[in-house]
C-alpha cells in the first residue's frame, strides 16, 4: 500500500481520532468547587494556593511550561507538608536561552512526564481553592491555554496577583507621593522579599518561587487587614483582580 491509509484510518484521522481530549472529570470537579466559593468569607477562613510555573518563554500561544510548583496556606499560615512540584517534559526543544533562567536543562527533563500527565494531579491539588502568584495573569495565560486544549475548558478558580497587592500597598505607603512609573522601585520577587526583610529561596525555580511568593502574600496581607481589610472581596477591591477564564 506504500503507507497509504486505508478507508476507517482515514475517516479516524478526518474526524481527529488520536487528538482527543483528556477526560474533562479534574477540570469539572475543581469549576463546581470554585463555584461555590463564598466572596464574603474571612481571609483567615480561606484555602489558598500558591503557585509559579516555570516556562520555555512568554507566549502561551508557542511556549510551553516545563515545571509546576505550589505550596499550601490555610489559617494564614503556610503549610510545609501540602506542596506540588513537578518537571514536565515539552514538546519543544529546551531553547538555550530559558535553560540559562530556570536551569532546568534538557537532561533533566528528559524523563518527566508530560502536560498531560501532570495536570490532572496539579487540579486535584489545586481543587476549590484561591490561587495566589506573582504576576499570576501569566501563570494563568499558560495553565488555560493547556487547560483548553486538553480539556475543553479553563480553571475557574479566582486568583490574587502579589505584584498587585504589593503595588496597593506601596500606593497606601506613600499616597500621593507613589509614582506608579518610577523604574527605580522594583517590584520583583527578590527584590520585594530583601526589601520586607523575608526569608530568601533560590529564584526561577518553581517551587522555591511559589515558596518566595508564599511569605510575600501573608507579609502583605496582614499589612493590608492592619487597614481595615477582612475578606476576600474587600482584598480584591484595590487591586482590581479578577477570575481568569482566558
Amino acid at each position: 500500500m506504500g503507507g497509504r491509509l486505508n478507508l476507517p484510518q482515514w475517516l479516524g484521522r478526518l474526524l481527529g481520532e488520536g487528538r482527543r481530549q483528556a477526560p474533562p472529570s479534574a477540570i469539572t470537579a475543581n469549576n463546581e468547587a470554585c463555584r461555590k466559593l463564598d466572596q464574603n468569607r474571612a481571609l483567615e477562613d480561606c484555602v489558598f494556593t500558591v503557585l509559579d510555573t516555570e516556562l520555555t518563554g512568554l507566549s502561551p500561544g508557542r511556549d510551553e511550561i516545563v515545571s509546576i510548583g505550589a505550596v499550601r496556606i490555610r489559617n494564614m499560615q503556610i503549610l510545609q507538608a501540602e506542596r506540588f512540584h513537578s518537571l514536565v517534559k515539552p514538546d519543544m526543544p529546551m531553547p538555550k536561552l530559558s535553560t540559562l533562567i530556570h536551569r532546568i536543562t534538557p537532561e533533566r527533563i528528559i524523563q518527566a512526564p508530560p502536560l498531560s500527565e501532570v495536570l490532572p494531579g496539579f487540579l486535584s491539588f489545586i481543587e476549590g481553592t484561591l490561587l495566589v502568584g506573582h504576576f499570576v495573569d501569566l501563570d494563568m495565560a499558560f495553565l488555560a491555554s493547556a487547560c483548553r486544549r486538553l480539556y475543553g475548558d479553563t480553571p475557574a478558580n479566582p486568583c490574587l496577583d502579589t505584584m498587585r497587592l504589593a503595588k496597593s500597598w506601596q500606593h497606601r505607603l506613600q499616597g500621593d507621593y507613589y509614582d506608579r512609573y518610577d523604574q527605580s522601585l522594583s517590584f520583583n520577587l527578590s527584590s520585594l522579599a530583601r526589601r520586607f526583610g523575608l526569608p530568601i529561596f533560590p529564584s526561577h525555580d518553581a517551587l522555591h518561587d511559589a515558596m518566595q511568593t508564599a511569605y510575600l502574600f501573608l507579609y502583605l496581607v496582614k499589612k493590608l487587614r492592619s487597614t481595615g481589610i477582612k475578606t476576600l472581596r474587600e482584598l480584591h477591591r484595590p487591586m482590581r483582580t479578577q477570575t481568569f477564564g482566558f
